[in-house]
């Protein structure tokens, strides 16, 4: 790549690494997998409304397979915003405490990010697992609930991935910041 796609002063450093790249190379393909979905699920909408409309003779389940596509969807752009740094942020507080203290901050919330990933993974895992042993499927079409729950679990455990990767960079912009200060004194 010649030029960035990312304007945060990390992503060079993200795109310079072999695990940052690996990182942000499975976010974009997850994030692609979610607008796909999206996608397919806006032609399965307008069909199902022309359906219901002219022909009075809408697409079967396309509720329950909006839920359910969604929710899997969903889950497939977490990571590429947090890699990014595109997630929400409230920096008005923050923004003039100084570069020290905000990469505290920063590296704070990218943990918090890796361990809420981690957690939904692990729970949905266990939640899906459980729905497959049940055997529980939707209403209409009678799919498999499970499979759209485990469709979930990649998405949030990359999450977890890249938000431990990012607190990381931002511990070591800290760390590095810290020991320039140091030298610069001496």
């Amino acid at each position: 790549m010649s030029e960035s796609i990312l304007e945060h002063p990390l992503s060079k450093r993200i795109e310079k690494s072999r695990v940052g790249c690996v990182l942000l190379r499975a976010s974009q393909l997850l994030a692609v997998i979610g607008g796909g979905i999206f996608l397919c699920l806006i032609v399965l909408t307008v069909i199902s409304i022309v359906g219901r409309k002219l022909l009075a003779s809408p697409v079967p389940g396309d509720i329950e397979i909006m839920q359910m596509a969604a929710a899997t969807a969903c889950a497939c752009f977490f990571a590429y915003c947090h890699i990014t740094f595109n997630d929400l942020k409230v920096e008005l507080l923050t923004v003039k405490l100084g570069p020290r203290i905000n990469a505290v901050l920063d590296t704070l919330a990218s943990l918090g990010v890796a361990g809420f990933g981690y957690v939904l993974a692990w729970r949905t895992y266990v939640a899906a697992a459980g729905t497959l042993e049940t055997g529980e499927s939707s209403a209409i079409l009678a799919w498999p609930v499970a499979w759209f729950q485990f469709g979930m679990v990649p998405g949030f455990a990359l999450l977890a991935l890249v938000g431990f990767y990012t607190a990381f960079l931002h511990l070591s912009t800290l760390v590095g910041a810290s020991v320039s200060t140091k030298q610069k004194e001496k």
